[in-house]
């Protein structure tokens, strides 16, 4: 139950922060730094992944959804990622 609230409050808290950062202050901050200190993987998986491939399929599946739903560059990376996180809680 801790972990559970604990959980919570923590999350609560990276919202808020994350509400407080404007834009460009966002910008600025190297994510792939700051996330590889929770998911070391990040540091070091560019020289392993052939990127360039999956970067292209996540590109069709942006254009897809700004083509089917109308969605902007701006709405159509954070719907594919909200899908990607869903996908990522049913493994």
């Amino acid at each position: 139950m801790d972990e559970l609230t604990t959980f919570d409050i923590d999350i609560k808290e990276i919202q808020e922060m994350i509400e407080k950062t404007s834009d460009a202050v966002s910008e600025k901050i190297d994510w792939t730094a700051a996330w590889s200190k929770k998911y070391p993987v990040l540091a070091w998986y560019q020289d392993k992944v052939e990127i360039s491939y999956y970067a292209a399929e996540l590109q069709k599946l942006l254009r897809d959804l700004e083509k089917k739903y109308g969605y902007n560059k701006l709405d159509a990376f954070p719907v594919l990622k909200d899908i990607l996180a869903a996908v990522w809680k049913n493994i």
